[in-house]
């Protein structure tokens, strides 16, 4: 089983949860809940890996406080 790093944000316009998994093309999705999203992202990542394994063009590291100001 492998895992995988994945970006999640929350609309304003639309209040769905949308994520993405960095460096990895294609993986991306929505959902109402938390939990919608995980299983379309999964979906998703499920149905990219059917054509091999993808090479990740880059790394989730983390996050950080940028103050301006």
């Amino acid at each position: 089983m492998k895992a995988y790093t994945a970006v999640v944000e929350r609309s304003p316009e639309t209040g769905l949860y949308v994520g993405f998994v960095p460096g990895f093309p294609g993986a991306h999705s929505q959902g109402q809940s938390l939990d919608e999203l995980n299983a379309n992202l999964r979906e998703v990542i499920e149905m990219l890996l059917e054509d091999g394994e993808p090479a990740v063009q880059s790394e989730f590291v983390g996050t950080q406080l940028v103050r301006v100001g």
